[in-house]
């Protein structure tokens, strides 16, 4: 753009010159002809010859400047804020050429910017729309199936009514479940979430916590074990009840993806401010190119295994959102077919 502002002013420039000369030759021819003295022949010429050129150049690149000073006003104005003034900010001593070039190529790189971001952003919302329809999909038909079943006789069938009608209530369930992870995380990333702090006993909240998952434990023989790295008691300051939503979604993850007869153990450690709180099992583990992915929305690791346990997908990613929004870390890793870490952080009392 730069070499191409250059040739432009250099044709304008060389269009002058020879206007000019082609004046003075033919001034040149007419003064000869009326047998005038040489000093004024090249006198008088070269006078109009300066003075033409400046005023020719004035109006010139006033034309071509009073276009720029247009183009840099209306790059200008709409990138400046609201609160200072166009006038404050254009300097018209400037190299304008220089300034406009400059500007509208920021311009151009902020304008990639955004249609790349909002690229990522239709790619998201094709995914997240993709991955809710998935999600929903299974239950509803399920309950359609279930439902044509008695309506077309099963429900006088004793041996089908009853067991048919707890399927339609399991996969009910399991809709209200997405549904609200859907809405914990949507009102976690956006801020809407106030969190309610208290100091309370973390102990006492993973042993009343592993009490109401006593049932899912005891169903695949697993052994769930509290270990307290520290002599005294502590108390930490959080949000109590999301705080128990986190716990609960990593130690129903810790179940579900686990072998029959394996062990899930919560270790608690001090960190200075902090409280660390690890949760380990011994299941299937996660491999290393998964990794980074796991707490994504919907992201499965065994997708087969997960959808069988009626999860939304959406657990890890509420997590990760409810140790973020308390600003403390949240950190995984893993061994495939040996163990499972996911550690983070909760601010002492």
């Amino acid at each position: 753009m730069k070499n191409q502002n250059s040739n432009n002013l250099s044709f304008f420039y060389s269009a002058i010159v020879s206007s000019i000369l082609l004046l003075c030759l033919v001034l040149c021819n007419f003064y000869l002809n009326l047998n005038i003295s040489w000093w004024l022949v090249f006198t008088l010429p070269t006078l109009i010859m300066a003075v033409s050129f400046f005023v020719m150049r004035k109006l010139l690149f006033s034309f071509i400047y009073e276009r720029i000073r247009l183009i840099y006003k209306t790059i200008h104005t709409g990138k400046a804020d609201n609160k200072t003034s166009y006038n404050d900010k254009l300097n018209y001593n400037t190299d304008l050429i220089k300034e406009v070039e400059t500007d509208v190529a920021n311009w151009a790189e902020e304008q990639e910017k955004e249609i790349e971001r909002m690229r990522e952003m239709n790619k998201y919302r094709k995914e997240f729309v993709g991955n809710v329809s998935h999600e929903l999909k299974t239950p509803v038909f399920n309950i359609q199936g279930y439902t044509l079943t008695l309506l077309e006789g099963g429900l006088e069938d004793e041996n089908i009514n009853r067991k048919y009608l707890i399927k339609i209530e399991k996969n009910i369930d399991r809709m209200i479940n997405i549904i609200n992870d859907l809405d914990a995380i949507t009102k976690l990333e956006s801020g809407e979430l106030t969190l309610r702090l208290q100091n309370f006993d973390p102990i006492a909240l993973c042993e009343d916590i592993i009490e109401t998952l006593e049932d899912v434990s005891l169903a695949k023989n697993i052994k769930i074990k509290i270990i307290k790295h520290y002599d005294k008691s502590f108390m930490v300051n959080a949000d109590k009840e999301f705080i128990r939503q986190a716990i609960s979604n990593l130690l129903v993850n810790a179940i579900n993806y686990n072998r029959e007869n394996g062990f899930v153990k919560i270790e608690f450690f001090e960190m200075d401010n902090n409280i660390l709180i690890e949760i380990t099992d011994n299941g299937i583990g996660i491999s290393p190119e998964e990794l980074p992915r796991v707490f994504e929305r919907f992201y499965r690791v065994d997708k087969s295994r997960s959808l069988n346990s009626g999860g939304s997908g959406l657990g890890l990613s509420i997590v990760k959102h409810i140790i973020e929004a308390h600003e403390q870390t949240i950190n995984i890793r893993s061994s495939p077919g040996v163990e499972t870490t996911i550690t983070f952080t909760v601010k002492k009392e």
